[in-house]
């Protein structure tokens, strides 16, 4: 008899030590009913997407001579997007980076700023991607609690001051995923602050900022100001998540760095994508604007529609602020005797989809467990309405 011996290689240890995925891929594969309503994914209406218009850059683009966008180019990007990005910015082109979407962005940050074991100040609760990002570097977290203003920047000193030191800090500045809270300007200074004082760089994951359709924008320049801090952003949530394209605006020490690890690894975005985004975005100032104003006007439609829904389904069975932008809704359970785990399985059976609060948290300390994160982005109020009626009868279920 013949012995078959098992040839492969051994995995390597970064490859053994990468988590399976939790939340957003197991409540995605799920079987469901027909007229299941998915509230689960910050997911851009395709009715506000720029598609002719991509569509008519991408011909522009294709039909220039000898095609200069089917060939290679800068790893830092080509200049006509960088140049659109930092002119919207208010940086040097030369700190811009573009990058296969945000998260591309973040793991670059995290290659090439933190050493193996780094402890990261991280949200709590977090957008849960990025703590698979921190699997790259074997980082260990230390959870700052995010509430109705966004990270608790207090709490991030009385920990700094207490001994802990942090090699970064990972933040969503602008309609916080999936808190929706926003850092306020003066707090964003007081961060980048505690940042020079005890010698660490911030992460600021920026996404949703353009999506504010309430209340004043908070300033970016504190951010920009520093040379510790990384600002991450992408146009996923703005002109479509298939572009894959995004950028950072890096301390013009670290460009350096960035591009030598890109060297080793893709080379560059797409010059194909980026050719067509940069023609869209230039041969029209007033598109992208536009654009954002269609959305805006959409999503708070959206936001509001959801958040009439519940009040009107289940009075006073959440706590809900109602967002000044971004693409979720972040309702409290109030009573601490609705079973949340069976409210998700009951909402389920009666059609409804969504992400329940207690995956985002990283730690002791939060009320994520009794938070479900609603995504209004690719839904429409109709279907809103519809899904805040079929939750009330989940939660009637329990007799509330």
């Amino acid at each position: 008899m013949t012995t078959l011996t098992d040839t492969r290689a051994p995995r390597p240890a970064l490859i053994r030590a990468l988590t399976a995925p939790k939340g957003f891929g197991d409540q995605t594969l799920r079987d469901r009913r027909p007229d299941a309503i998915e509230l689960l994914g910050g997911i851009p209406d395709p009715s506000v997407l720029p598609s002719r218009e991509i569509a008519e850059a991408t011909a522009r683009v294709l039909a220039q001579p000898g095609a200069p966008a089917l060939q290679y180019s800068r790893t830092e990007g080509i200049p006509a997007l960088r140049e659109w990005i930092a002119a919207r910015e208010g940086v040097p082109v030369e700190r811009v980076v573009i990058t296969n979407g945000g998260f591309h962005g973040l793991a670059l940050a995290v290659q090439t700023v933190l050493e193996r074991g780094d402890l990261v100040a991280v949200d709590n609760p977090i957008f849960p991607l990025f703590l698979r990002g921190l699997e790259l570097s074997d980082a260990r977290i230390l959870p700052i609690g995010v509430g109705r203003t966004g990270i608790d920047v207090d709490d991030l000193a009385d920990r700094l001051r207490a001994g802990e030191r942090t090699a970064a800090l990972y933040t969503v500045p602008d309609f916080h995923n999936p808190s929706q809270s926003t850092l306020p300007t003066d707090q964003r200074r007081e961060l980048v602050r505690l940042a020079e004082q005890y010698g660490f760089v911030v992460f600021a994951d920026n996404p949703y900022r353009e999506l504010r359709f309430r209340g004043e924008q908070e300033s970016v320049e504190p951010f920009h100001d520093s040379d510790l801090v990384w600002h991450v952003n992408t146009f996923t949530k703005t002109l479509g998540p298939g572009l894959r394209l995004g950028w950072v605006v890096l301390p013009a020490h670290a460009v350096p760095d960035v591009v030598a690890l890109r060297s080793r690894q893709d080379g560059h975005s797409s010059t194909f994508v980026q050719a067509v985004i940069a023609e869209l975005l230039t041969s029209d100032p007033l598109l992208f604007d536009a654009t954002l104003e269609r959305a805006r006007a959409l999503y708070r439609e959206r936001a509001d529609a959801l958040a009439d829904g519940l009040e009107a389904e289940a009075p006073g069975a959440f706590e809900i602020d109602r967002p000044d932008g971004g693409l979720f809704l972040w309702p409290r359970l109030r009573d601490d005797g609705v079973d949340a785990a069976r409210l998700a399985a009951d909402a389920s059976a009666e059609g409804v989809e969504y992400q329940q609060g207690a995956f985002f948290a990283s730690g002791p300390g939060t009320d994520a467990e009794r938070r479900l994160r609603l995504a209004y982005g690719d839904t429409s109020a109709e279907q809103l309405r519809e899904a805040a009626h079929r939750l009330g009868r989940a939660l009637r279920r329990q007799g509330v």
